[in-house]
């Protein structure tokens, strides 16, 4: 027996290879999930068994109604029910509103519906163009801070600039301060040594869902990509820029980096509080409790914005962000701006878009010219030619790279967060997003757009159907990926 297994060992190998792809096979269609999606890992399991296996394994597990994910007991304890209670919906905010925002307010109930999010009307907000802008107001506001720090980030890296925030956070824990780190296992790159000069200095720090092998791990599944920094329960900061010298201007050799941040002052502060001890609660051993000096009395003046967090994962129940892009987009009535690093949109998205642009609304869309994904790219250029024949018009930003994720519409909405316009950031990643309903922030989102359109090349539709054959053969490739990239 034993001779027959050495002998015929490989053979062995592929049967059973194929026997756990057929399996993974029938488990996929009981999942129901994407048509799309269930497709393409039955193809790559068929013809590709071993790969697809462990495409499968790495990026194919719905954890969305998953226990590993139910981490949302802490919204239970009395303080943080009676912080929402509040912050509660109720008919008096929305009438304060409702005279401006015509059907943007069915954004409001919709995310209120589908998580209970509160509408906060007392902010001032602070957008920030670019990482050097945002690290500026961050340091100073880190060492102001008095009580405490959380922060929460897809990247942080001990280069220069992580550095520099690393030991003021250092610096606040050695004189009292309570400081709290999360920070992404697959995206971040922290030394040892500067984990344990964090650890020494009383800094509580973890990684979010560790692996093993991170560096081989690439786009792994279900991945902290949020930016949160919380300061004294007092500000806020939330966008699409890490903690690392790469979105940094100064001394720049790549080229330049366009991004877009944004700082909070007030009662919206909250929301991004409670996400950030639901998540720590996920993290970390500790049982921390929920003291109201986290959620303290907010006081702002008659410059109040109106705001809400939208934050969208495999702990949600519903798709938050991308239900409020696409609820945004069909009740646009003059024009949507929309700028993302990375277009990879459901069919949902694309729909939403086209009967927009061909209703006579002014559709733009601005992507970088050079991605950071040749399999992004390429993919992304594949969905150009049904927007295009609609009438959106898109443009290949071309100073740099292009990083914001932001949404402008009819000068009364506009979103700053960390979702891109993908199936990652719409289903499986842990997003956050900023929804503005005010004119004025609205207007000045609405500048920095055109601004980047004066470093844009628009694409021609002519030109786009006359790329060459090879191009179109590596964007049908790329987009048979697109539902797992």
């Amino acid at each position: 027996m034993l001779d027959f297994i050495k002998e015929n060992i490989w053979y062995l190998l592929v049967i059973v290879n194929y026997i756990l792809a057929i399996s993974a096979v029938f488990t996929i269609f009981l999942k129901r999930i994407n048509p799309t999606k269930t497709l393409s890992y039955i193809i790559v399991l068929v013809f590709f068994p071993f790969l697809g296996l462990l495409v499968y394994y790495l990026f194919g597990q719905e954890y969305r109604k998953n226990k590993i994910f139910s981490k949302k007991h802490i919204l239970n304890k009395s303080v943080v029910k009676s912080i929402n209670k509040e912050l509660e919906f109720n008919k008096a905010q929305i009438k304060k509103v409702d005279n401006y925002l015509e059907e943007k307010v069915k954004l409001v109930k919709l995310l209120h519906t589908s998580d209970e999010e509160p509408l906060t009307l007392k902010n001032k907000i602070k957008i920030l163009k670019d990482g050097d802008e945002k690290f500026k107001h961050l340091l100073k506001d880190l060492k102001k801070a008095e009580h405490h720090i959380h922060l929460e980030y897809y990247i942080v890296k001990d280069d220069n600039i992580g550095t520099e925030v690393l030991n003021v956070l250092c610096d606040k824990a050695k004189e009292g301060l309570k400081v709290r780190l999360i920070y992404d296992d697959v995206g971040s790159k922290i030394s040892t040594r500067m984990k344990r000069k964090l650890s020494d200095s009383g800094v509580k720090h973890h990684p979010f869902m560790p692996v093993l092998f991170s560096k081989f791990t690439g786009k792994m599944n279900y991945r902290d990509h949020r930016k949160i920094a919380v300061i004294d329960g007092k500000i806020g900061y939330v966008g699409g820029i890490n903690i690392s010298d790469e979105y940094l201007n100064k001394n720049k050799t790549k080229g330049f980096w366009r991004d877009t941040h944004m700082c909070i002052e007030g009662e919206a502060v909250k929301s991004l509080q409670i996400h950030f001890l639901s998540t720590w609660d996920f993290v970390s051993d500790e049982k921390l409790a929920v003291y109201k000096t986290f959620f303290p009395e907010v006081e702002m003046d008659k410059d109040d914005v109106a705001l809400q967090i939208a934050a969208s994962g495999p702990d949600t129940d519903w798709a938050n962000i991308m239900e409020v892009i696409f609820t945004a987009i069909v009740t646009a009535n003059d024009y949507i701006y929309i700028t993302t690093p990375y277009f990879v949109p459901n069919e949902q998205i694309i729909t939403a878009l086209q009967i927009a642009a061909k209703s006579g609304v002014d559709v733009r869309l601005i992507v970088p010219e050079k991605s950071d994904s040749w399999i992004v790219k390429h993919a992304s250029n594949s969905f150009l030619d049904a927007l295009l024949k609609a009438g959106v018009k898109v443009y290949k930003y071309n100073k740099g790279f292009v990083h914001a994720k932001t949404m402008v519409v009819d000068d009364l909405f506009s979103t700053v967060g960390t979702s891109n316009m993908d199936y990652r950031s719409f289903n499986i990643n842990f997003e956050v997003n900023t929804l503005i309903y005010d004119v004025e922030q609205s207007k000045i989102l609405k500048k920095h757009f055109l601004e980047d359109l004066k470093n844009s090349n628009e694409v021609n539709y002519n030109t786009y159907l006359n790329r060459s054959s090879f191009d179109k053969l590596k964007e049908s490739y790329c987009r048979l990926w697109s539902p797992l990239i």
